[in-house]
Formats: structure tokens, sequence, C-alpha cells
């Protein structure tokens, strides 16, 4: 009794494994995370989390959303749909290889009454002269046949495509194999995030964990432009950069640029265009001050932070600029900065200043002096997502496998036809694995052209 509860539970495992129901099931879950994996962002930026709550910060990083596809059970997941593939693949498998390598090749009369498309045809002559032109039709309009001599009939066996019976399970290796090439790059490879300023250059990068992964090479941003739509909004920003080895550049990979969806390879890690900001290593700022009461004008220059002292004892600090105020504050164009105006003996007083054309905006603000802000040498840095996936070929390897087994197991059909010589005249055979009305027409066609012979 224990052997056979042993085997029964054991059956129900396999089953349970070989099931349709679970292929389903698990491919379905897939699809519902690698939806929530696309509405939240992985490995997310400071200025994304602050748009969520604690409490939804906590929730994600417990479930794992942040970095999802790393995520112990979405690992889990892909185990048990391999697992799946391989035990129905096992069960079904030898089935599909018997009628692919032992096909039947005799024609009797109870496997004859199994096919669909039969026909007898009275034709003239021995049987010897039908078996040889049997099979020189066969061989010219359909396939080569295999000759079976049996209780003094020829039985004659053409096949067409027989392999594309096995499309499913290369389709079934080639889900197997990209998951393989998946778990390499997660294992083996990383994805890291780093910042250039202009005329920088960097050597080693961090991942999202924090890690600082050493490049073998140094990547320099020769430089960074962006342009805009009217609104304000950014259109495009692309990076001009230069590999470098041993201080001296790359031959191929110097001065390239790169944008969104036109990264740059080298040596297996790939530079993504990600995002940009303005780098106030080496900005200079440009001020005009005059006196409200009248007196020539006096241009300024400035750092960020620094305190520039102004005419009549007060000091000025530049805090942050922007080239175009559009999209933080409606209705004004051109540059703007924050400012920190600091009056003879005053108190410090934060405020925006604008561009000459806003001369009763600036006037609210800076006592005795009118105060514009002409523009800067604005500098930027780009930001890289920087990608190592040593598994990527084998995801494309995996990819052309795919390819190949949904043609074999969709466009393709392994059709097979029969013929048995007796004395009496020919019986012709057939049938296809797939689209049985079309195989019925290849038929008709090919008795058709047997009474012409």
């Amino acid at each position: 009794m224990t052997t056979t509860n042993k085997r029964g539970f054991a059956q129900e495992v396999w089953d349970f494994f070989c099931s349709l129901k679970l292929s389903i099931f698990l491919l379905i879950g897939l699809a519902l995370v690698s939806i929530i994996g696309t509405v939240i962002q992985q490995g997310p930026q400071r200025e994304y989390l602050a748009t969520l709550s604690e409490t939804k910060i906590r929730l994600y990083s417990a479930l794992g959303f942040f970095d999802m596809y790393h995520s112990w059970w979405f690992i889990l997941l892909l185990y048990l749909l391999t697992l799946n593939l391989i035990c129905c693949s096992i069960k079904r498998l030898p089935r599909v290889w018997k009628v692919v390598s032992e096909p039947v090749l005799v024609m009797d009369d109870g496997f004859e009454k199994s096919l669909v498309n039969v026909k007898d045809l009275k034709l003239k002559g021995s049987k010897e002269e039908l078996k040889s032109r049997m099979e020189a039709f066969l061989r010219a309009e359909f396939a080569a046949p295999v000759i079976t001599e049996k209780d003094g009939e020829y039985h004659l066996f053409a096949q067409k495509s027989p392999w594309c019976r096995l499309g499913v399970y290369v389709v079934h290796l080639s889900i197997i194999v990209i998951f393989v090439g998946a778990l390499i790059g997660s294992f083996f490879g990383y994805k890291a995030y780093t910042n250039i300023p202009e005329g920088g250059a960097i050597s080693q990068v961090q991942t999202q964990s924090g890690k600082m992964i050493p490049l073998g090479f140094d990547v320099r941003c020769e430089k960074f432009s962006v342009s805009f739509y009217d609104t304000g909004a950014p259109k495009e920003f692309r990076s001009v950069l230069t590999v470098l080895e041993n201080g001296q550049p790359v031959p191929g990979f110097q001065n390239r640029p790169i944008i969104v969806n036109d990264p740059l390879t080298y040596k297996g890690i790939t530079f993504y265009q990600s995002s940009y900001g303005q780098s106030d290593e080496g900005s200079l700022y440009h001020l005009t001050v005059r006196d409200r009461k009248g007196g020539a004008p006096v241009k300024l220059n400035a750092r960020q932070g620094e305190r520039v002292a102004l005419p009549g004892g007060a000091f000025l600090s530049v805090m942050e600029a922007t080239m175009d105020v559009r999209p933080f504050m409606r209705g004004f164009d051109g540059p703007g900065a924050q400012v920190e105006f600091t009056p003879a003996g005053g108190n410090p007083q934060p405020f925006v200043i604008l561009s000459d054309k806003y001369e009763s905006f600036n006037a609210q603000h800076g006592g005795d002096l009118l105060i514009t802000f002409d523009g800067m040498d604005q500098k930027f840095y780009t930001g890289l997502q920087v990608a190592h996936d040593p598994g990527v070929w084998v995801v494309w390897f995996g990819c052309f496998l795919m390819v190949l087994g949904i043609c074999m197991a969709f466009f393709m059909s392994h059709k097979r036809v029969w013929a048995r010589v007796t004395d009496s005249g020919v019986t012709l055979g057939g049938s296809a694995s797939k689209n049985p009305a079309g195989f019925e027409i290849c038929f008709d066609d090919l008795v058709e052209k047997i009474g012409k012979a």
C-alpha cells in the first residue's frame, strides 16, 4: 500500500508539471508581472521616489517591484515554466519522434481505413511496370519514395517535411534558451548609471546596489547638447563620447554621438543615453547691475554660490540658473536665476531675476539696484545607463530558434503519400498533419496527374 501511495503521489506531481493548465497559468502570471515592471520604474531615481508615499515605497521595496526582473518570485516563475516545458516535452516527444523516425511504410487494409484521402486507380501494366511508374512519378511530383514488398504487393511511401512536427519542441527549447540567457545576464552582467560632465571622463560605474564596477577603459563626454519644444519640454538630447585606452582615443570610437535608442557599445558594455542635467562645474553666470537713480550699468560675472560685491555695499549669490524658464514659470521665457541678495547691513533676500526683457519683474526686488540676468556659459552633464549582458547572444540564439520553431509549427505541414501496387492497379492514400483542406486539393491534383501519365 505504501508503494502504491508513493507511486500515486509521484504520478500526481508528474501530471501537475506536465499540465497545459500550469503552462497557461505561468504565462499569464509572467505577462501580468511584466506589466507591473513596465508601470513601476525599475531602479528608480530620486525624482520618481519623490512622487510616491512612504507606504508605497516600503511596500514596493518589500515586494521587489523596484528590481522586479531580479526578484526571487519572478525568477521562481521562470524556473517553474522551464520545468513545465521540459516535462511536457519529455512526456509527448517520444510519440512524435516515433512518427517522424519510424513512419508507417505499408498501407494495409486497416491503415487504409484510417486515411481520409484514398483513391483506387485502374492503370494498365504489370506490377513491376506500375511500381516503376509510381516510383518515378512520386519522385518527380512529391518526394522520393521508400519501396516495401509485402505479400506479393508493392508499397511505396513518400513524405514531405516530417521534421516540422518537432516545431513545437523547438519553440519549447527556444524559451528555455532565452531563460538561460536571461539568467546568465542576471548573474554575470550588471546595469549601472553614471553622470559625466562635459569635458569629464569616467573609468568606473556604480550599480544600483552601490557597487563600483571598473570598465577597463575610459569614456569621455566631449560635448552635450539639448533641444527643446516650444513648450520648454526637452525634444532631443545628444552626447558625444570618446572611448580611451591608456589615455589614447580608440579608433572608430572617437566623437561618437549617442541619443536615446542609439547607444554606444564597446567590449560588450553598452552606454545608453538616459538623462541629463545642468553641471555646476565650470558654469559662469552673467549679470547686469545698475542704480535705479541712473548711472552706467555694471557687468558682473559669478559662479554658483560665490558672493559677488555690488555697488553700495550689497552682495549677491547665484544659487541656480537656467537658460529657459518656461518649464518653471508660465508666461515667461529666456534665462533666469534664483539668487540671494544681501543689502548693506541687511538680511539675505532670495528671489528670481530674469533677462532685461522683464524689467518690471526684476524691479520688484534689489532695493536701490536693478539686477538682470544676461545668461550663462552653460555646461551640462550627461546621464548614461551602462549595461553589460554576457547572455545577450544566448538570448538572440533563443529568439532565432523560436522563429524557426514557429515557422515549422505553423507554416509547414507533414505530408505523407502511400501507394499500394497490385495486379489490379494502384491504391493511393495520403494525409497531412495540418491544413487537411489544402492537402485534399494537393492529393486530388496528384490523382489527376497519375491518370494522365
